[in-house]
């Protein structure tokens, strides 16, 4: 991946292609944070997305301002974090691209429970089950997964461990092949644990 960047990054750069520029350092920015660097990433990925921004075109656009928002939650920066996944789930609705929804209302529900605060569980709980219904009626089987995961990490915090595991095994039982992706991992990982 890294190399393909840096292809996109230098042919671009040669190119004077404006928009392929940007989006070359939104993919930068998100190899950082899923390479843990989360700092690093979010300053790369913050200043492609304001060149985006004043653009003003890309499809991937919300999928690079709902990745943002995540790493400001897991550095600790919810009340931002909300503030980029609103403005991603308006532009979703605003321009019919609910193809990434689901994804999207689960990001939001994990920045409601990173919040904090005495309504954070029950209002994360309802983005969840949200995406649950999203991802299900567009028939989005790794999202659907994603979703448990989060929806079953919370019910084992609520003290509910045979919801967890019946939600995370329904989901996970629905792959034939992929087993060794990030989110399978993690989801065999759980069930092992509640097992």
């Amino acid at each position: 991946a890294r190399r393909y960047v840096t292809l996109l990054l230098e042919h671009s750069e040669r190119q004077a292609l404006v928009f392929w520029q940007a989006y070359g350092r939104c993919f930068q920015g998100l190899l950082s944070i899923k390479s843990d660097d989360l700092i690093g990433g979010l300053a790369v990925l913050g200043a492609a997305l304001e060149r985006l921004r004043d653009i003003q075109f890309g499809v991937y656009y919300g999928v690079f301002l709902g990745e943002f928002a995540d790493a400001l939650g897991r550095v600790g920066r919810a009340k931002e974090g909300l503030a980029a996944i609103d403005e991603a789930l308006a532009r979703a609705e605003r321009n019919d691209e609910l193809w990434y929804l689901a994804e999207l209302l689960r990001i939001k529900g994990e920045l409601l429970l990173r919040q904090g605060g005495p309504d954070g569980p029950r209002d994360a709980e309802a983005f969840f089950l949200k995406s649950l219904d999203w991802a299900r009626r567009q028939q989005t089987p790794a999202w659907e997964l994603r979703t448990s995961l989060s929806l079953g990490n919370l019910r084992q915090i609520q003290n509910r461990p045979d919801d967890a595991r019946n939600l995370v095994r329904s989901s996970y039982a629905r792959f034939k092949e992929g087993f060794e992706t990030a989110d399978l991992q993690v989801a065999r990982q759980l069930l092992e644990k509640l097992d």
